[in-house]
């Protein structure tokens, strides 16, 4: 492990023998299982038929959203969307699974009045580079990139929000490059020694079982390519106009179209799953928690994510603050923007960012941001007795 890693009492280590040979025992019964069933639909059911995308749907070209621009890092290509004054402080949005920049799409036109917002692809996904060697998605690589990343914007530190598997590198880039994330959102997604560990519910798409099937080579990919997959995620997008939902979900099946395109996303957990961080120094029992203020977002109905692990999460940190967001789940900042956006102005922006005089004149989004900052976490006594006893909570006054 560098040099880097250890000068903040971090360090990625990976989860035991046995617990790695049963993964990959689960993902041999779950491979042979789902063979079984796809020769039973080849040989009595309907064949499916590929839904074709041909031509890039106009939102992903439209350059409302910024400007789409590239940087090579070490012979990796990274495709990220660029927004808002080049002098104001940054925002990385780091995306989930399997998801690309477009999912930031609500958060970008809220933020960018006070942010340079940046929306990248992640290696893999969208319009970055898409190796297909499993050993290119290890942990220490990514996170790597990402740093290289952050620097060539010419900035030292910056604001990271992601999603799901994004917010999962995020928790490894406030814990081995403090450095250079000035406040750290993570949505939907609990700490990496809790991710992994926790119970999901039987309807979660992405549960263990998936996790285990993820391991084999070729047959889960095979699997993605009927946009199953898709079309459950983003159930969620019915919700909006007509023309958003067509021109969304065209955006996600033509950028999940071929096989390639599901081999770099699914490498992530063919890797992640074995990785934790080790977080207590071999001389003390304590926690070395992060040092960056933190903020967890989850929602209410989210069954790919457990209440528990994303409260237990805030004992990895120092400073943090958690909301449950009502009505959404596992996508809030597509499902409610208007309440992420808001949560995400009050955490994020600074003081000397807005002048005290405009700020007062405000009605709306932003004038909520200097009205008094929602309470504890709200959902169930047991909850917030142990967020009171356990922690402490990031002060926004």
């Amino acid at each position: 492990m560098s040099a880097a890693f250890d000068s903040y009492n971090f360090r990625i280590v990976t989860i035991s023998f046995l617990e790695s040979i049963k993964i990959h025992i689960f993902s041999f019964i779950w491979g042979l299982w789902t063979l079984v069933k796809h020769i039973f639909w080849r040989l009595y059911g309907k064949r499916k038929v590929k839904d074709e995308r041909e031509n890039a749907p106009t939102c992903l070209v439209d350059n409302s959203f910024g400007q789409h621009l590239y940087v090579k890092l070490k012979g990796v290509k990274f495709h990220y969307v660029d927004s808002g004054d080049k002098n104001k402080p940054v925002i990385l949005f780091l995306h989930g699974f399997p998801d690309f920049w477009i999912s930031w799409s609500s958060q970008v036109p809220a933020l960018v009045e006070y942010f340079r917002v940046i929306c990248l692809d992640l290696k893999g996904f969208g319009d970055s580079d898409k190796p297909l060697s499993r050993s290119n998605y290890k942990v220490c690589i990514l996170l790597h990139e990402l740093r290289n990343f952050i620097c060539t914007l010419n900035i030292s530190s910056c604001h990271v929000v992601g999603h799901d598997i994004g917010a999962l590198l995020g928790w490894y880039l406030v814990s081995l490059y403090p450095q250079h994330v000035k406040k750290f959102v993570a949505i939907s997604c609990p700490h990496p020694n809790l991710y992994w560990n926790q119970q999901l519910s039987k309807n979660c798409l992405f549960n263990s079982r998936w996790i285990q099937f993820s391991q084999l080579p070729h047959l889960p990919e095979q699997h993605a390519l009927d946009f199953n997959i898709v079309n459950k995620c983003y159930q969620h997008l019915s919700a909006n106009d007509k023309y958003k939902r067509n021109a969304y979900l065209d955006a996600y099946k033509y950028t999940f179209s071929r096989k390639e395109d599901w081999t770099g996303p699914l490498n992530y957990f063919r890797n992640l799953p074995f990785n934790r961080l080790k977080t207590a120094s071999s001389t003390k029992s304590e926690i070395n928690k992060v040092k960056v203020p933190v903020l967890l977002l989850t929602g209410s109905a989210d069954n790919c994510v457990s209440l528990e692990s994303i409260v237990r999460s805030t004992d990895f940190a120092e400073q943090f603050k958690l909301k449950i967001i009502d009505n959404s789940s596992h996508y809030p900042h597509q499902q409610q923007p208007d309440q992420v956006n808001n949560l995400l102005l009050n955490f994020l922006i600074d003081e000397d960012q807005v002048d005290s005089k405009q700020v007062n004149q405000q009605t709306g989004l932003v004038g909520k941001m200097y009205g008094a900052v929602s309470n504890t976490v709200k959902y169930g006594n047991h909850y917030k007795m142990y967020l009171q006893n356990e922690t402490t909570f990031l002060s926004m006054s």
